[in-house]
């Protein structure tokens, strides 16, 4: 939408449409009626909580259908009851006794939000927010770690000169290096799959206090449970004040805000690579680089990519060092904050698509490649001074240091400094044909390691 105050909702609409159904207004409403409903069942079905009867088969489906007929436009008239009452959960509370005023079930009506505080519905729902949102973004880390180490297999064995400072160091290879990032990519993707989404239902600061006093005898933990566990795959924290602490949300954001970080030494790796020849992009017909220089191809969805994970972080890093902490029992001041768990999530998705678009379009430059190779001899210094160490040469560090610090190197200057060495003839054949391009190392076995 072209009014739109924020780019997510606006600019970058189509590419966070996933997202919508997920983190959007009406996907809260929507997660609220199901935890509300899925909680009037689960104490229709107590034995022990005789006034509230056992539903037939036919009202539990009437119940479970509230839910799937929860459209945008059923979620307007919680809108509606929410101006009156200036309380968001105590008006889905309202509309689903609007819902069986009527039929056969309203006998049950107090029934719904039965023992509940509003965190009880809240911080559900935004657990089934979270699962949904990571149902979404997760692919799109996933196809990245893909892409990435398609590439590090496809360019196992193409060397490259490594700059460490900034400087001409031990060549590498293309592979190998990307191969790194997919390694690191992967490790925090198990950090985020490996988060324990809790949930509470136990009232307003956590103690069943409501409950006991009503129906001493129900085992209230316990029926609890099967609503949040069996009814919605999240784990029961039941060390709780009025609201789940939010520890787990701190290390899932924490382990996303990482991954979005190494994704960006990612990007600016590329960049820099793409600004050193290494890479070229594929053009694509129609698009323009620069408004006043024809020539340019501009890195734009690495750029794209990068500034979109600093924003994600800045969301994701404020709720993790946020959410955690609480006044005594409850304040409120996590209630705005959590409305933008999707903020985050779109402008990493943004940053995602940017991503995979730049890395389909890299064409790599083996000439380049193999040119600033052929222009930095000296870093076959090392390999030298090293077998000089293995033969009992005093000072080899010293002797290359001289030979090369600050000197222009070339194929020739080596070859005759090898050439006076004292080593054993095999030693020397091997440092005598070996070439910046050559002196990889392990680097493609290790690529092959992914």
């Amino acid at each position: 939408m072209i009014t739109a105050v924020s780019p997510i909702d606006g600019r970058y609409a189509s590419k966070v449409s996933a997202l919508t159904d997920c983190f959007s207004e009406y996907a809260l409403m929507r997660n609220r009626v199901k935890v509300e409903v899925l909680w009037l069942l689960e104490l229709c079905a107590e034995s022990g909580i005789s006034e509230c009867r056992v539903l037939t088969a036919q009202e539990q489906e009437c119940l479970r259908q509230i839910i799937v007929d929860f459209t945008p436009e059923r979620a307007q008239r919680v809108k509606d009851l929410e101006s009156v009452t200036n309380h968001d959960v105590k008006a889905i509370e309202y509309y689903l006794k609007e819902q069986i005023t009527g039929t056969s079930m309203e006998d049950i009506s107090e029934f719904i939000h039965f023992g509940c505080t509003s965190e009880d519905i809240n911080n559900l729902s935004h657990a089934l927010m979270l699962k949904d949102g990571l149902a979404a973004l997760v692919p799109l880390q996933q196809q990245i770690e893909e892409t990435v180490a398609r590439l590090a297999h496809e360019f196992r064995s193409v060397p490259m000169l490594a700059r460490t400072h900034g400087q001409t160091a031990s060549p590498t290879t293309i592979g190998k290096e990307l191969a790194v990032f997919v390694a690191r990519l992967k490790k925090q993707s198990c950090c985020i799959e490996t988060v324990e989404i809790l949930g509470k239902l136990n009232g307003a600061v956590g103690n069943f206090n409501a409950h006991l006093s009503a129906y001493p005898e129900v085992d209230w933990p316990a029926l609890a449970k099967r609503v949040i566990e069996d009814g919605f795959g999240v784990k029961q924290n039941l060390f709780t004040t009025q609201i789940e602490p939010h520890d787990y949300m701190a290390e899932l954001f924490d382990a996303c805000a990482r991954w979005n970080t190494i994704l960006t030494d990612l990007n600016r790796d590329i960049w820099t690579y793409i600004s050193m020849g290494y890479f070229g992009q594929k053009t694509i017909k129609g698009e323009i680089g620069s408004s006043t220089m024809p020539h340019k191809v501009n890195p734009i969805d690495f750029e794209n990519s990068e500034g979109n994970c600093g924003l994600a972080n800045a969301l994701f890093n404020h709720l993790a060092g946020k959410l955690p902490i609480s006044r005594l029992q409850r304040d409120l001041t996590d209630s705005t904050v959590l409305r933008n768990m999707g903020v985050g999530f779109g402008y990493s998705m943004i940053a995602y698509h940017s991503s995979l678009k730049g890395l389909s379009k890299l064409k790599l430059n083996e000439h380049n490649l193999a040119a600033d190779l052929d222009n930095a001899w000296e870093v076959l210094a090392e390999p030298i001074q090293t077998v000089m160490r293995k033969a009992g040469i005093e000072n080899p560090y010293e002797k290359l240091k001289e030979l090369t610090r600050g000197q222009k190197i070339t194929q020739e200057i080596i070859c005759e400094f090898v050439n006076g060495l004292d080593l054993p003839a095999d030693d020397k054949q091997r440092l005598q044909q070996m070439t910046p391009g050559s002196y990889i190392g392990m680097a493609p076995e290790i690529a092959d390691l992914l």
